[in-house]
């Protein structure tokens, strides 16, 4: 399978809505102009820090010896690990996926348990390590109103569960105009990495819009994305491997060479 870094897979003429967030886009963005792609960024989604910082330092303060923080996504490791107490006991790290664990190991703390697929908490909940957790102290780092899977799963499993909720997710405000008068000529394939991105693709589009973006093709991070996508009547979608650059080049470029092939085989035809 092509990967980022293979130079086979050549994106020329292909024009990817990138929809993270501003602050998060840039690797994403580079590496598809690297294999010539067109990038046009249009960030669905900003993140700012949650309230109440006396209170959840507060509450990082009681840290146990041998406690599990869990990480869901790199936003909760740039806007949790700043609320650590610096004399923290030893204490075991988890990632959901890839890019959350890039960014742990980037800022110097090396991750413990990581799924071995499917980067998301259903991969997580299925590692040897989470298996047996009663009576543990473990810290969820994640969003406001996070999905509830992981944490009620641990919590039947015996473990002592708190929530460290650090940032919202907001959707911005943007004049969508431009986008629009671009979007049959410049985007052949949109990319989203949460179902707030899809949400609030729909909202910020208007219904008017939502037909063009609906017939776009689509990719995604997750199973979990790619039923809520279905759910909101887009009708290509792809499904990459996880959030991190690598897993969504090496589907773009799949994507793309089957796209190829196709081409080829209808001109040959």
């Amino acid at each position: 399978m092509p990967t980022e870094s293979d130079s086979a897979c050549d994106l020329q003429g292909v024009g990817v809505l990138v929809t993270r967030a501003a602050h998060q886009a840039e690797p994403l963005c580079r590496a598809i102009e690297a294999h010539g792609g067109r990038v046009v960024r249009f960030p669905a989604l900003a993140v700012e820090p949650a309230g109440g910082t006396a209170e959840l330092r507060a509450s990082l303060a009681v840290l146990q010896q041998g406690a599990l923080l869990v990480f869901v996504s790199p936003n909760a490791v740039e806007y949790g690990l700043k609320l650590l107490p610096r004399d923290k006991p030893a204490v075991q790290l988890a990632a959901v996926g890839r890019a959350t664990a890039k960014a742990l190991e980037q800022a110097g703390w090396p991750v413990d348990i990581l799924p071995q697929s499917g980067f998301d908490s259903e991969g997580l909940l299925a590692s040897e390590a989470l298996q047996q957790v009663a009576g543990r102290q473990v810290l969820i780092f994640r969003g406001e109103g996070g999905r509830a899977l992981l944490g009620d799963t641990l919590i039947e499993r015996g473990a002592q569960l708190s929530y460290v909720e650090v940032y919202r997710r907001v959707c911005p405000q943007l004049d969508v105009g431009p986008l629009l008068q671009r979007w049959p000529t410049e985007v052949q394939l949109v990319t989203a990495t949460s179902n707030a991105v899809l949400e609030n693709l729909l909202q910020m589009l208007g219904p008017a819009a939502q037909p063009m973006l609906l017939a776009t093709p689509l990719l995604v991070i997750s199973r979990r994305m790619r039923e809520r996508a279905q759910q909101l009547g887009f009708r290509r979608i792809l499904l990459a491997q996880g959030a991190d650059e690598q897993s969504i080049m090496e589907r773009l470029c799949s994507w793309m060479a089957q796209s190829n092939h196709w081409q080829s085989t209808i001109d040959d035809g």
